[in-house]
């Protein structure tokens, strides 16, 4: 890009901030009439309830804000590469994309959309597509080159299906083809890909993976996700929930994320959850205990009920075997113990001796991760030793 298409694009800042939905909106609108067969690759839940517009919309305003040093978004986009690569999109989407994004633009904006602007935000798309493409492409192929590793989807069965509370089920998955299952990072997710009646598609979503490494299973714990009055049922968990039982086939993505511990460092290990959050974590837990680590290791989870809380007698158990400290915080207290308290979690209580030497590991709702991340800063723990995976309603 020159500079002068770079300072059109900076100048279209005022618009994106003010109507950058309604653009976002037109695009999906416009790519999915022309386009129909990419809504068995988007998760039509979040474009029901406007989540996807919204999020699009701020990934565009955030790169038009830094179109002079993309470079500070790398996180981001590296982030948003694992998530398409679980999702099987390929190259070739994004000429689609494109083509509908700046059609879109033109459409939405009107005489103001110049040919000179339209030139200006294709060659800054191309520059994006190209980075996501290259990232993407070296994805693919470190899980071809994965022993048991494999890119697109591939079917498994549904070996075991355990209840772990009164609304998380566990789903072991074997290969339908009797080859291998990689091996993963611990707090890494797949995609489970199931056709939903009710829409007529095919629909993707993606679970952490909720055991240790190199078994011969894939593992996921699934929260039903039940209607009230912000949000609807969540189409594909509860479909899991009630439909898929053992024996039954689904198709899965490779695993990808780039959330996951980290196993250079020997530090104190904090590893802190809300709700569903638990999951990634309890695969942590296990490959550390599997691996006879010897860090310490601090098991902190907070849940609304006993009866809400997963995977609870496997941490105590694992507490009382391994150099685990488990503590509990439920919002609706039915019993105290040593390890058990009233929620909300008063950090201070839960942290190592030296809190500022450890790492920190958290998933949960986004409100609960941004007032823990802002709390462990203020105790003075450095953003570089915070690691964070946030979750929305991933099973709508």
């Amino acid at each position: 890009m020159n500079e002068q298409q770079k300072a059109l694009v900076r100048a279209t800042v005022p618009v994106l901030r003010s109507s950058g939905v309604a653009l976002t909106s037109h695009f999906y609108n416009r790519m999915f009439t022309h386009n129909p067969e990419l809504k068995n690759v988007f998760n039509q839940g979040h474009q029901n309830s406007g989540r996807q517009q919204e999020a699009l919309a701020g990934a565009v305003l955030a790169y038009a804000e830094n179109i002079d040093d993309p470079s500070v978004l790398l996180p981001v986009v590296e982030r948003i590469a694992h998530k398409h690569v679980s999702l099987n999109i390929r190259a070739e989407h994004y000429a689609i994309v494109g083509k509908h994004l700046l059609a879109s633009i033109q459409e939405v904006l009107g005489d103001a959309a110049t040919p000179e602007l339209i030139d200006a935000w294709s060659a800054a798309y191309t520059s994006l597509a190209d980075l996501f493409i290259n990232i993407e492409s070296d994805l693919y192929q470190q899980a071809i080159d994965t022993q048991g590793g494999w890119t697109g989807w591939r079917p498994f069965r549904i070996c075991r299906k355990v209840k772990e509370s009164n609304e998380i089920t566990s789903f072991y998955f074997e290969p339908l083809d009797g080859g291998e299952v990689p091996a993963f990072r611990p707090g890494q997710y797949i995609s489970v890909r199931l056709y939903v009646a009710e829409w007529d598609l095919f629909q993707p979503r993606q679970y952490s993976l909720s055991d240790a490494p190199e078994n011969n299973y894939l593992r996921i714990s699934v929260k039903r996700e039940s209607a009230n009055d912000l949000k609807p049922e969540g189409k594909v968990s509860n479909l899991l929930h009630e439909h898929y039982d053992e024996g039954q086939i689904v198709e899965l993505s490779a695993p990808y994320g780039d959330f996951y511990l980290n196993e250079t460092s020997q530090a104190p290990v904090v590893l802190f959850s809300g709700g569903v959050g638990i999951t990634p974590m309890v695969s942590i837990l296990n490959h550390m205990v599997k691996k006879h680590s010897q860090r310490e290791i601090h098991f902190v989870h907070s849940a609304r009920s006993q009866e809400a809380h997963a995977f609870r007698e496997h941490a105590e158990q694992l507490a009382n075997q391994h150099n685990v400290r488990v503590r509990f915080f439920y919002d609706h207290l039915a019993e105290t113990a040593a390890h058990i308290a009233q929620a909300p979690c008063a950090l201070e209580t839960v942290l190592p001796q030296n809190p500022t030497e450890a790492e920190y590991y958290l998933c949960g709702p986004i409100s609960f991760m941004r007032h823990y991340i802002s709390e462990l800063k203020r105790l003075g723990v450095s953003a570089d030793n915070i690691y964070a995976e946030a979750f929305g309603s991933g099973g709508v």
